[in-house]
């Protein structure tokens, strides 16, 4: 796996659809949390929704060819259920294909929800 030492490097990697898609996803996410620390851990972009948040307090995000995963946490997955019907989920992460829009007031309420579920302040 490539190593990568800021969020501007793992864009530059990725092919021009999906770093079009991943700004947006980033622009959303510090939208609904301006205070959260951009940093990559794992090897992909991640945003700490509370000082020196750990991986269960951080939404985190990946680009790949087809799609773009973000990784909200599994309690955010399970109470958005109904809406992220459309997309392909997993425990803790969803799908967005790559040529399709991004949900982005969806994925702004899902932050807004982890951020309140940590008592972090927006």
């Amino acid at each position: 796996m490539k190593s990568y030492n800021t969020v501007e490097e793992y864009f530059a990697d990725q092919s021009s659809e999906a770093q079009n898609k991943l700004q947006q996803l980033r622009q959303c996410i510090l939208e609904a949390a301006p205070h959260a620390e951009e940093k990559i851990n794992y090897g992909i972009p991640c945003y700490a929704l509370i000082e020196n948040g750990k991986r269960d307090q951080q939404v985190m995000m990946a680009g790949y060819k087809n799609h773009i995963s973000f990784y909200p946490f599994p309690t955010a997955i399970d109470a958005f259920k109904e809406e992220l019907a459309p997309y392909t989920t997993g425990k803790g992460t969803v799908q967005f294909k790559i040529e399709e829009k991004l949900p982005l007031d969806l994925i702004k309420q899902i932050v807004i929800f982890r951020v309140k579920e940590l008592n972090a302040t927006p």
